[in-house]
């Protein structure tokens, strides 16, 4: 079988020359940095707080229609599994926010010295795992 790389890799200038493109490395080329990890975070922060807003609107939803389906969506909320996604998306939520705070800095010009963005980024995943432990505290001791 024929390298396909060879193909996409041939291509043509804008005088219509034939010219070798170089192929774009692939992500197991480069080793994880905690700037490209915490960029995959983000985006998965984001699908989560989708995913967990469905499950609101849900609750939501259970709650004017009537008691037995608002009794259904609470056991779901109060059961083990239940905890756990409103842990996951507390966490996607704050993760999010300081992530975007962040990236508000860098949209200011500031912050993006190697040392800046690391420190930044782990203040940024510190930051999430303290204010989801404090919601959910919050959170326990108001019921």
């Amino acid at each position: 079988m024929a390298d396909v790389r060879e193909a996409l890799m041939s291509g043509r200038n804008s005088e219509g020359a034939r010219v070798r493109r170089p192929l774009s490395p692939h992500l197991q080329v480069y080793r994880p940095q905690i700037t490209s990890t915490l960029s995959i975070l983000h985006r998965m922060a984001g699908v989560a707080l989708a995913v967990g807003t469905l499950l609101f609107v849900w609750w939501l939803a259970a709650a004017a229609d009537s008691d037995a389906a608002f009794s259904l969506a609470a056991g779901v909320m109060n059961s083990p599994i239940g905890w756990l996604l409103i842990a996951g998306w507390t966490l996607a939520l704050w993760y999010h926010f300081c992530n975007g705070i962040r990236h508000l800095w860098w949209d200011a010009g500031r912050g993006f010295e190697l040392k800046e963005a690391h420190a930044s980024g782990k203040f940024v995943v510190g930051a999430a795992v303290v204010l989801t432990a404090l919601t959910l505290i919050v959170g326990a001791l108001a019921r």
